[in-house]
């Protein structure tokens, strides 16, 4: 989509100059001539950049200034006069011009101006989206992360994200894959397209092809329409394929075909699409060990991870544990309308203790199911579903003090939900099947 210019000139010469110059450089330009025109574009769309005479036959340029930076707070401002002075030029900076160019202008000088200010807003643009995505994974009004660790990863995501590179996540569930996708996709420049995502374990095989890659009417049993799959829904977009150690491999050797060709071909079709999709893949499995249990291609692997970002365990960060409790605490009292100040030293000290198997879905969990129960202004240890830990089956002497930890906070979920594996999985924020295996490991009779 091309860039929109606004010019604000009084001159119709200098209008149509800029105006040819503009789109001649790609751009799409548009005019006003005066104050009261200016006021009626405000209600229109917003432009990139505006080119912003301080001579108008029914106002000043420096008075207008501060309300298109009100009305288009993302719009940059370059300022254009003929009368230049010193003092005019440092009122318009202060009030939100990106710069002050002199007319005469070069007309190179300024379609290079204009690009500058455009990749000046893209990086606002993109500032602007981490935050929000990170408020919106926290809660909060900033990042909550203080470990080391997830610094480090925030810090690759800004470095990768406005490529179009393939990237695989790996990490346990529930450590916020989902999250860093949505990163990823906000700080791209696809953040204006969609980002759509799929669970590859949650649909069976007969239908996973038929969803990302569509199908044709009468494909197979069921197909009454066309289907346009995920690959085409994400075009100029980000496509999620989380899980994708659980694709079956025959898809897997499709999906890499789509990948090295960048076209797909629905289901039962005879005609190829062109896709300009960017995938980013995730894996709770460790991919060397996928890989060796047939579970992953090779081949498609060393496609899909041309960047890896592993996110580690909650356990492993545990600096992390109180910043995102309190985050979520401030989301969840806010939605229950209740007031609810913190935790107390003890529920602080069992929070920073227990051992998260089900990583940040969990704690966000816990912290949900703590502001239901809490009847002061604060958490405090007895509102918390892991304050007593349970005991359930022998327990090995040679687990380690972690583990021993992990064990106790499964036995006492189990105990809440009565057994129930498929309802502890679910507030754990774990898989069964990663459930059954821990309760296997701890020796835990449900």
């Amino acid at each position: 989509m091309k860039a929109r210019i606004l010019v604000v000139d009084d001159d119709p010469n200098i209008q149509e100059v800029l105006t040819t110059l503009l789109e001649g450089a790609g751009f799409s330009a548009f005019t006003a001539g005066n104050a009261a025109a200016v006021h009626a574009a405000l209600a229109g769309p917003q432009p990139e950049v505006v080119l912003l005479d301080l001579q108008l036959p029914d106002g000043h340029g420096l008075d207008l200034l501060p309300l298109i930076k009100k009305q288009w707070p993302d719009s940059e401002v370059i300022v254009l006069t003929g009368v230049a002075t010193f003092e005019a030029a440092v009122e318009a900076t202060k009030r939100g011009a990106f710069h002050f160019q002199n007319k005469p202008f070069d007309p190179k000088g300024l379609i290079a101006l204009v690009g500058r200010a455009l990749e000046h807003k893209q990086l606002n643009d993109q500032n602007s989206s981490l935050r929000q995505a990170l408020s919106t994974m926290t809660g909060g009004a900033s990042p909550v992360f203080q470990s080391a660790a997830m610094k480090s990863v925030v810090r690759t995501l800004e470095r990768v994200a406005p490529s179009d590179v393939s990237i695989l996540i790996t990490g346990e569930s529930g450590v916020g894959k989902e999250v860093v996708t949505d990163l990823i996709h906000a700080l791209s420049p696809r953040s204006r397209g969609p980002l759509v995502k799929i669970n590859c374990a949650a649909l069976p095989r007969e239908l996973i092809e038929s969803e990302l890659f569509g199908s044709v009417k009468g494909a197979y049993t069921g197909a009454q329409s066309d289907r346009e799959g995920l690959f085409r829904q994400a075009d100029n977009g980000t496509l999620l394929l989380d899980e994708i150690s659980e694709m079956p491999i025959d898809t897997q050797s499709k999906l890499l075909r789509v990948l090295q060709e960048k076209e797909v071909r629905p289901v039962g079709g005879r005609t190829s699409f062109k896709t300009n999709t960017r995938v980013v893949a995730a894996t709770n499995r460790v991919p060397e060990d996928a890989i060796k249990n047939g579970k992953l291609r090779e081949d498609l692997y060393y496609r899909i991870s041309a960047i890896s970002i592993a996110i580690p365990p909650l356990r492993e960060r545990r600096e992390d544990v109180l910043p995102l409790a309190n985050s979520f605490l401030k989301r969840f009292a806010a939605q229950a309308n209740r007031v609810i100040n913190g935790f107390t030293p003890a529920a602080a000290e069992l929070l920073r203790k227990s051992d998260w198997p089900g990583n940040v879905r969990q704690l966000q969990n816990e912290i949900q199911r703590a502001v239901l129960m809490c009847d002061g202004a604060t958490v405090d240890s007895h509102d918390l579903s892991i304050s007593a830990p349970a005991s359930g089956g022998e327990e090995d002497p040679n687990l380690t003090l972690m583990e021993a930890m992990e064990r106790n906070t499964i036995l006492q979920m189990l105990k809440e939900t009565g057994g129930n594996k498929l309802e502890t999985a679910k507030r754990l924020g774990i898989g069964r099947q990663t459930l059954y295996n821990k309760i296997k490991a701890y020796n835990i009779e449900a």
